[in-house]
């Protein structure tokens, strides 16, 4: 079977998705040993950076005028996408369960059909809206159908500015490539965020709160950083590159619908290493969300923008959208 730009963009958001899915039984140990959560991604986010920097360096090939053609990209990325989701997410269960909180944030598809709508002044498609239904129907019997709760409305608020920076990552991620590589954006934007995440948590926004003991993993003791170090490769470093590769190939409102298969992962995740079994409800939510992706037709992806005469062109292989 020939393979087709939307197809190896689907495998490889779903592997995204999957990798993004890994965060939680990994960030957990560090959270019981004493971490508090803005440390702990700050320290994912920077270590994931410095991980993707050889890959960055050997993708661009000096072709530094690439990075700088797509500075708004890579300072949206790092500023609102990484540092400005992570702050209001962490700031929003501070004062909401986290289960409301991801139900919420996870609301970001919603926010890019309904965008789509405002702008363009048309109605979406029925596939679109059967699609977004039987998405978030899913999502809430993932999460729980106990996040469905009265709680604080500054935590909603906060939560909901959380899922408005995650409709901007995926904005951003399917943006014309212009002939910077995804792992140039991923690194770029995580080293980026990681600064602006440490300067919040410097400044007081965030606390800052770490421990470099042992911790339980898998039922015995292992190293601080050796979840870290797991969650920066998979969770971190792979899940942000394949993310924005897979966006550029299906376009923001799918690839959005698609990350949403990230809380399906990590119900299974949890349910293998953790022993939290999965409920009917759960398993049903999933088969839910994978439908409402089915239904969702893809969007047309802009093609790059060529270089300008003056400039050297950007070899293919670094035009990715």
């Amino acid at each position: 079977m020939k393979l087709t730009p939307q197809t190896t963009g689907l495998a490889v958001a779903v592997l995204s998705a999957a990798s993004f899915g890994t965060s939680g039984a990994f960030i957990k140990p560090l959270l019981e040993a004493g971490w508090s959560p803005a440390a702990a991604v700050t320290a994912r986010t920077l270590t994931a950076g410095f991980l993707l920097l050889p890959f960055v360096l050997f993708s661009l090939r000096g072709e530094w005028h690439a990075l700088w053609r797509a500075r708004w990209r890579v300072v949206g990325m790092g500023v609102v996408a990484v540092a400005f989701t992570q702050v209001a997410y962490f700031a929003a269960i501070s004062r909401v369960p986290v289960s409301t909180a991801l139900l919420v944030e996870y609301l970001a598809p919603l926010l890019l059909v309904l965008w789509a709508w405002v702008s363009t002044r048309r109605l979406p498609r029925p596939a679109v809206l059967l699609g977004s239904l039987l998405a978030i129907g899913g999502l809430i019997l993932v999460i729980g159908p106990g996040a469905l709760q009265a709680v604080d409305p500054v935590g909603l608020a906060l939560a909901f500015a959380a899922a408005v920076g995650c409709a901007v990552y995926f904005v951003v991620a399917a943006r014309p490539a212009d002939g910077l590589p995804p792992v140039a954006l991923a690194g770029a934007g995580l080293t980026l965020g990681g600064v602006m995440l440490g300067l919040a948590g410097l400044a007081g926004v965030v606390p800052m709160r770490a421990t470099f003991g042992d911790v339980a993993l898998f039922g015995s003791m292992a190293p601080w950083w050796v979840p870290l170090a797991v969650v920066a490769v998979f969770g971190t470093a792979i899940a942000y590159a394949t993310g924005i590769f897979g966006s550029s190939r299906l376009g923001s409102r799918l690839a959005s619908f698609v990350g949403l298969l990230e809380v399906v992962f990590a119900s299974i995740l949890a349910w293998l290493v953790v022993g939290e079994a999965l409920s009917p409800l759960q398993m049903a939510g999933g088969a839910l969300i994978l439908a409402g992706i089915a239904a969702i037709p893809a969007e047309p992806v802009p093609a790059a923008v060529p270089d300008a005469p003056a400039e050297s062109p950007a070899r293919p292989e670094l035009i990715t959208g």
